[in-house]
């Protein structure tokens, strides 16, 4: 079933705790399956006020494809309202998978790979992150593509736990459209065999979405969340 696989990523994203609540700030995040729907509720939302919202949920019905369960506007609205809202589809990634470009791509399982790219971090990485992250800790295992010197794209695990993966992607402006993001995040999940694989994106994030299909991964539904209002919601 289609929403067990989005509660698998929901608990996978946001790392949930014992009680399966959400560490922020995301109040509640609603997933959207054709076959049901699955929630979440931050670990700051008292508890009969989760009950109440989580119950909600449990009796509301899958909406047209893109569109916000009902349910969305009467949690906000048990909230206090004026929530932000955001969301957008996630997938799941069946290896072995493959997608071709005219460049090599470099994995973390080979560590004359890593020697390459350890002193061409991006400028949007911190030098700790990106140490940790060659070296083999957080974000590990990655797959990377450089040219000119640079990294050019970037797939990692921008969430691992032993329920499954989440992939993180970058493709430097220079180089997009080329394929490369499809190229890495192909090359990563060969290197997560027997997990379960997840990619998700923002509505808007147009490009993103390409490369699900070019990699013809397989829709699942989407997240939405509802984020206290000067937050500012953040991609996984």
């Amino acid at each position: 079933m289609t929403a067990d696989l989005l509660a698998v990523e929901l608990g996978v994203i946001w790392r949930l705790d014992a009680r399966g609540r959400l560490p922020g700030p995301e109040e509640v995040v609603i997933g959207v399956a054709a076959d049901g729907l699955t929630a979440a509720v931050s670990a700051d939302v008292p508890d009969p006020l989760a009950a109440r919202l989580l119950d909600l949920v449990s009796q509301g019905a899958p909406p047209p494809p893109g569109e916000p369960p009902d349910v969305l506007a009467r949690c906000d609205a048990l909230l206090g309202g004026g929530r932000a809202v955001s969301g957008g589809p996630c997938y799941l990634v069946r290896p072995p998978l493959r997608f071709e470009v005219p460049a090599e791509v470099l994995r973390s399982d080979d560590p004359s790979h890593a020697a390459r790219v350890r002193p061409l971090r991006p400028a949007s990485w911190e030098p700790e992150e990106w140490d940790e992250l060659v070296a083999g800790g957080a974000g590990a295992p990655w797959a990377m593509i450089v040219e000119d010197g640079q990294v050019a794209a970037i797939c990692h695990s921008a969430r691992l736990t032993s329920e499954g993966a989440e992939a993180g992607t970058w493709t430097s402006p220079a180089f997009r459209g080329r394929g490369y993001a499809a190229a890495t995040t192909a090359a990563w999940a060969g290197l997560l065999p027997g997990l379960r694989l997840f990619y998700s994106t923002s509505a808007d994030n147009h490009s993103s979405q390409r490369v699900a299909g070019r990699l013809g991964l397989h829709a699942i539904g989407r997240l939405w969340k509802l984020t206290p209002a000067g937050h500012v919601p953040v991609p996984p």
